[in-house]
This record gives structure tokens, sequence and C-alpha cells, in this order.
């Protein structure tokens, strides 16, 4: 699962911040997770819960944000939005896509005491 690491890796990223700017409790954790990024969103909570325990992070609420997946499409020039990676742009119906985003998972903000 590794949904575990990644949360690993954002409790590394909270600690940090918590260090650097006294941070004591964190309430709230917002991600950023791209459609094609491979989250499985389920098993990223319940890693979350695990993960967080005995941090200044432990009880915090994680929420969510999907992003959408784009691509840039050859035939008509254009940066478009796509649910799947290989289906045809929605402008044109041109199949000739470069994708461009939607991979992506980032932490967006913190809300802290």
């Amino acid at each position: 699962m590794h949904e575990m690491s990644l949360c690993e890796g954002i409790r590394q990223v909270i600690e940090d911040q918590a260090t650097q700017h006294n941070i004591t409790q964190v309430k709230r954790v917002r991600v950023e997770i791209g459609r094609f990024a491979g989250v499985e969103k389920p098993a990223l909570e319940f890693a979350f819960e695990v993960v967080m325990r005995g941090s200044v992070a432990e009880g915090a609420e994680l929420i969510m944000l999907d992003l959408p997946g784009r691509a840039m499409c050859y035939d008509c020039a254009q940066e478009v939005e796509i649910d799947d990676r290989l289906a045809p742009c929605p402008k044109c119906g041109g199949g000739r896509l470069m994708p461009m985003g939607g991979d992506e998972m980032r932490i967006k903000d913190l809300e802290v005491n």
C-alpha cells in the first residue's frame, strides 16, 4: 500500500513546518490529488490516521481536493481537461494528446492552532 509511504512523507513535511513555525497542533490538512495520481482515497484516509498518531497532526482532518487530468491536444492546439488518459480531445475529438497534469499530489495548506 503506497498510501502509507505517501502519508509518511506528509508527516515529515508537517513535522518540518511545525518545527520551523512553532506549531503545536494541526487541525486540518488539505492535499491536492490529481485524477491520474493512482491514489486510493479510502486507503490514504486510513493511512493518514495511522501515520499521524503521536504527531502534531494526530486527530487532524484530511481533506482531499481533486485535480483534473489535463492534456495538450496537438490537433486543436488547446489545453483541455480529460477524464481518462486515453480519452479523445473534448473540444475537437482528436486523438493526439500529450498529458500535461493530473498525476500530482501535494499539500495545499495546513490549518493550525
